[in-house]
């Protein structure tokens, strides 16, 4: 497993370098652009094209937009929600081989149970390091670790996902809203004033 992380370390680097994401992100447009709109590719796009012209007529609504300001806005919406779909994708593929590589271990297919657990086992072991030296001497390891790290009722020492996802959540909306009211306040510009007259639509 080692082996096959060094091999990919060049590729790996440069799916992760911006430039490269975003040519292909405008490849994945294009391609799109150019299917036939009775194909599924081409369904794709027709719908991601009325997504961006909705984005684009809602900020329409509050802003003075003309053909410049449209055309950036329309390029730059149609970039973002490719690339969040690609990112979306990427993530499941990323849950399925680690989902994949559990059922391997645990199954030891091709007897690769040794390898994954060695390699999971090296990670770990980076991982409490740290934490291990910190431990003061007068406490014992085990009461350490079930008190800080794994408690001994087998349960993870940390919050729920859902508990995690909406305090995470919360915590943005409120720095948010302090960032939009600190604009508000100390800037020329009434953010507040536009989002408002944007929720309330034309009248």
């Amino acid at each position: 497993m080692g082996a096959i992380k060094q091999i990919t370390a060049p590729v790996r680097g440069l799916f992760r370098f911006p430039l490269f994401q975003l040519a292909v992100v405008l490849a994945v447009i294009l391609f799109l652009q150019a299917a036939d709109p009775a194909t599924p590719f081409g369904r794709i796009f027709t719908g991601l094209d009325k997504l961006v012209e909705a984005t684009v007529g809602l900020f329409a609504v509050t802003f003075d937009i003309r053909s410049f300001t449209r055309a950036w806005l329309t390029s730059g919406f149609w970039i973002a929600y490719v690339y969040l779909v690609l990112l979306v994708i990427l993530w499941l593929l990323r849950l399925a081989v680690m989902w994949l590589v559990d059922l391997i271990a645990r199954t030891n297919v091709l007897w690769l149970r040794s390898t994954i657990a060695h390699e999971r086992g090296v990670a770990a072991y980076r991982a409490w390091e740290p934490f291990e030296r910190i431990r003061p001497a007068n406490i014992p390891q085990q009461v350490w670790e079930e008190t800080y790290a794994w408690p001994a009722d087998n349960r993870p020492p940390y919050r729920p996902l859902a508990q995690r996802i909406a305090i995470g959540g919360l915590i943005n909306v409120a720095v948010v809203a302090a960032l939009l009211v600190l604009i508000q306040v100390a800037t020329p510009f009434p953010i507040l004033t536009w989002l408002a007259s944007l929720f309330r639509g034309p009248r």
